[in-house]
C-alpha cells in the first residue's frame, strides 16, 4: 500500500511522518533544524530523514512540505522563509525530487496547518473552513470546497494583516492596525508585559485585570473575523497557535462580536473551533498536499 512523506520545515526542528490514505501515520521522525539554516543544509538533513522514513522503495509515492513563508502559486519555489537563512526563491521541490526520485510540492505552512485540520482535525466535517493561527504572528488558512485556496500567486490567505484600525501600530508588511497587531503572542506582550500562558492562569484564578483583557481580545479578533466571515461566509473557523490554549476565556466575547456585527444570512449555522492537531497540524496537512499530488 503506497504512502506519503508530510515534512514541517520550522526554524528549530523539522517534523516529518509517513501517512497512509487513511491518515495513519506509520512513522514519525523530528531532526533539528541545521544552524545556520542554509537551504543547501536543510536540504541535506531533510534528504537524510526522507531516507530512513522511506527504507522501502516504492513504499512513498510523493512529499509535501510545509515551509515558514510563501511559496509559489505552483508549489514549487520557497519564495521566503521565515528565520531560515539566504531563502530567497528556494527551487525545493525539484531539489528534492532531484535528490529522492520523488513528486515534490510545497505550501506555506499556515496553510498546511488549514489542510492539516480540514482532514484529520477539527475541521473534518466541513467543506468550507478557515484556519486562523495565533502566535508571534497571525496566519491563516482558507479551504474551500475541501481544497487550499492559494489566490493568483500563492500568497492567499494572509487573514491576520487584514486591517481593523487605519490608525493602529505600524505591522512589518507595512500596514497599519492589521489584525495581527491586536492578537498576536507580540501584541499580548505589548500590551500587557506578561505572556498569553500567564494571562490565561490569572483569568483561571479570577484575575479582573487579566479576564477584561481576554474580554477586550476577544472583542478585537470578532471584528476581523467578522470581515472574513462577509467574504467567505465558511461553515467553521478555526483558532489555533499557541493562544488558542486560552480560547475558554475570549470565544465567548468573539461569537458576540461576531452575532453584532454579521447579517444572521451570513453566518447562519457558523462553528467556531479550537483546532486539534497542535504542532502535528503542519505534517498532517503536508501529507494531505502530497495526497492530492499523488492522486
Amino acid at each position: 500500500m503506497t504512502q506519503v512523506i508530510g515534512i514541517d520545515l520550522g526554524g528549530t526542528a523539522i517534523k516529518l511522518g509517513r501517512f497512509g490514505e487513511d491518515g495513519i501515520c506509520h512513522q514519525s521522525l523530528t531532526v533539528p533544524t541545521p544552524q545556520p539554516a542554509t537551504p543547501e543544509a536543510v536540504l541535506a538533513t531533510m534528504t537524510d530523514a526522507i531516507l530512513q522514513l522511506n527504507p522501502v522503495e516504492n513504499a512513498v509515492s510523493a512529499i509535501g512540505i510545509g515551509t515558514p513563508g510563501p511559496a509559489d502559486a505552483a508549489g514549487r519555489i520557497a519564495r521566503v522563509a521565515i528565520n531560515l537563512k539566504n531563502w530567497h526563491n528556494v527551487p525545493l521541490a525539484d531539489w528534492l525530487e532531484a535528490k529522492t526520485g520523488l513528486p515534490t510540492i510545497l505550501a506555506n505552512d499556515a496553510n498546511c496547518a488549514g489542510l492539516g485540520e480540514a482532514w484529520l482535525g477539527a475541521g473534518r466535517q466541513f467543506k468550507n473552513l478557515i484556519l486562523l493561527t495565533l502566535g508571534t504572528g497571525v496566519g491563516g488558512a482558507v479551504i474551500l470546497d475541501g481544497k487550499l485556496f492559494a489566490g493568483h500567486l500563492g500568497a492567499a490567505g494572509e487573514l491576520g494583516l487584514i486591517t481593523i484600525n487605519p490608525d493602529g501600530p505600524e505591522c512589518n508588511s507595512g500596514n497599519r492596525g492589521s489584525l495581527e497587531q491586536y492578537v498576536s503572542v507580540q501584541a499580548i506582550r505589548r500590551e500587557m508585559g506578561l505572556e498569553p500562558v500567564e494571562l490565561a492562569n490569572l483569568a483561571k484564578s479570577g484575575d479582573a485585570k487579566a479576564l477584561e483583557f481576554w474580554q477586550n481580545y476577544g472583542r478585537y479578533l470578532g471584528i476581523g473575523l467578522a470581515s472574513i466571515i462577509y467574504i467567505l461566509t465558511p461553515e467553521a473557523i478555526i483558532i489555533g497557535g499557541g493562544i488558542s490554549a486560552g480560547a475558554e476565556f475570549f470565544l465567548p466575547q468573539v461569537r458576540a462580536e461576531i452575532e453584532r456585527r454579521v447579517l444572521p444570512s451570513s453566518r447562519e449555522d457558523l462553528q467556531l473551533l479550537v483546532a486539534e492537531l497542535g504542532n502535528q497540524a503542519g505534517m498532517v496537512g503536508a501529507a494531505k498536499l502530497a495526497w492530492q499530488l499523488a492522486q
